[in-house]
């Protein structure tokens, strides 16, 4: 069995650790975890590892957020992988500061990178889990705050969340996305204590 992971960001030193590109962050923790370095593939960055038998391809996307879609597909085709094994990681402003949930399928919810995904696989059914990033921003200020730096407040309460993310993907490897999303979405993975 083959699986893609896909974390979705902006590449470039202006987007490097911030909340958009929180799913960058993942997938760098994800291969971490493996000890899998990344390298330059065609439309990413690309790592390769294996959990008990199961081969994962771990993607970065180098199209930026709004034309992940292509990446996305290409490693999909050229794998061979099906989309009910690709996991799709994003940042989510509706839910709070390091609470994630995760999906088998569904809409775009107005992110641009699920946008272009579905577009380019011509399905919503593909697993994706969202992180949140929270929505402490005045109106108007959406955008520079997605694109916004995290704080040293904020980094307290997601690093150490970054763990449980890499539990759940491997979990999903394992176990399928059920499973996964029972054990993982009914956690209170919120910031406030």
């Amino acid at each position: 069995m083959k699986y893609l992971i896909v974390g979705l960001g902006n590449i470039g030193d202006d987007y490097s650790n911030t909340r958009h590109n929180i799913g960058f962050i993942a997938a760098d923790a994800v291969a971490f975890s493996f000890k899998a370095p990344f390298g330059s593939g065609r439309y990413g960055a690309v790592a390769r590892t294996t959990l008990k038998g199961r081969s994962l391809v771990i993607l970065k996307p180098s199209t930026y957020m709004n034309l992940s879609g292509k990446a996305v597909r290409y490693w999909m085709n050229r794998e061979k992988i099906l989309p009910e094994n690709i996991l799709v990681i994003v940042d989510d402003l509706a839910l709070p500061l390091g609470a994630f949930r995760m999906r088998k399928k569904g809409s775009d919810g107005g992110h641009n990178g699920l946008i272009s995904i579905i577009e380019h696989l011509e399905t919503t059914d593909f697993p994706r889990l969202r992180i949140g990033i929270g929505n402490d921003f005045a109106k108007g200020c959406q955008i520079d705050y997605v694109l916004g730096r995290w704080s040293a407040e904020e980094e307290k309460i997601l690093i150490p969340k970054l763990e449980t993310v890499v539990e759940l993907v491997k979990s999903f490897v394992l176990v399928g996305p059920d499973k996964t999303m029972n054990i993982f979405n009914k956690r209170d993975q919120g910031s406030k204590e």
